[in-house]
């Protein structure tokens, strides 16, 4: 944040021991302590109210993602109609040749009838 060297650091505590005097020093020491600690504790909070805030957003745009999107029921529900749709027009298309197909077993059935019943 600030660059202060030592040198620049050991001149501030020398021109403070002169101004203030030897006495007030250590109160004065420590009231700038509890005024730093006190600023370095409001900017941390304020950080984390920010990166709360910055992850709150992210949460609401997920969300909102999500119910923008198709929901797994609604795939599975045009999935069932198209299969329904496929299976109809299957129908409609080879009905002729299914039809021939029961006509030809329902025969053979009853050629397997006749016989069974001209065996006995």
């Amino acid at each position: 944040m600030f660059d202060i060297g030592f040198q620049e650091l050991m001149l501030v505590m020398v021109v403070a021991l002169l101004v203030i005097g030897p006495e007030r020093m250590p109160g004065v020491a420590r009231k700038a302590g509890l005024w730093f600690g006190k600023a370095r504790r409001f900017i941390g909070s304020v950080k984390d109210d920010i990166d709360r805030e910055f992850a709150s957003d992210e949460l609401k745009r997920i969300i909102q993602e999500q119910k923008d999107s198709i929901g797994v029921h609604e795939i599975i529900e045009d999935t069932k109609e198209a299969i329904e749709d496929a299976k109809q027009e299957y129908m409609l298309k080879n009905a002729d040749s299914i039809k021939q197909e029961v006509k030809s077993l329902e025969t053979s059935v009853d050629n397997i009838d006749k016989n069974d019943k001209s065996g006995k």
